[in-house]
């Protein structure tokens, strides 16, 4: 792999993990994208479990390779994953989708943003459980967001509370420095995608 190729703009898969209607979601993720968007130069990729097809009975061991969005996952260089918390965990999609694949998560940092009563935080400690068994590397720092609709303007558009801007640059900035990291070991393709 050459350095300029080591040196280039990052693809980040954006996964919004809610497929209510209506949904917190929403807000959120057009947050996210205006955020990173603004300040990063990245190749932001959104990804809608809510407009995704993959039906838990067609899954197969190992992963899918029918599925809508493998190439996506699997051309990406790390992942952000909007995760709200239903029931103290997060929500069946997001297992889906984490199940349905399993080379496209290796040797790439996945990085989470949860939302909810408690910002998220128990979502995302099980999730942190979840990635390792998948070779994928979960960053330290997070973005918890709790109780956002009511941080929600007359639009409804999301107004980040104070800490929120910051935790989010601080999770990019350490997701960054994994997914640059990890590329030159993807390049030796530990995970037999060959």
């Amino acid at each position: 792999m050459t350095e300029d190729v080591l040196d280039g703009r990052l693809r980040i898969a954006v996964v919004i993990g809610s497929v209510r209607r209506p949904r917190m979601a929403d807000p959120l993720a057009a947050w996210l994208e205006r955020e990173l968007t603004a300040a990063y130069r990245l190749d932001l990729d959104m990804i809608d479990l809510a407009s995704v097809s993959l039906p838990m009975h067609e899954m197969r061991a190992g992963g899918a390779a029918v599925s809508p969005i493998a190439g996506r996952l699997a051309d990406a260089d790390a992942f952000v994953f909007l995760t709200p918390e239903y029931n103290h965990s997060f929500p069946a999609p997001v297992k889906n989708v984490i199940d349905w694949h399993f080379t496209e998560w290796a040797y790439k940092p996945v990085a989470f943003v949860g939302y909810g009563g408690s910002g998220g935080v128990r979502a995302i400690e099980q999730l942190r459980a979840v990635f390792p068994e998948l070779r994928a590397t979960t960053v330290r720092e997070s973005v918890l967001l709790p109780m956002p609709w009511e941080h929600l303007d007359a639009d409804g558009r999301f107004v980040p509370p104070p800490g929120a801007r910051q935790a989010l640059h601080a999770t990019m900035r350490e997701l960054q420095v994994w997914a640059r990291a990890l590329r030159s070991l993807r390049a030796a393709d530990p995970a037999g995608r060959e």
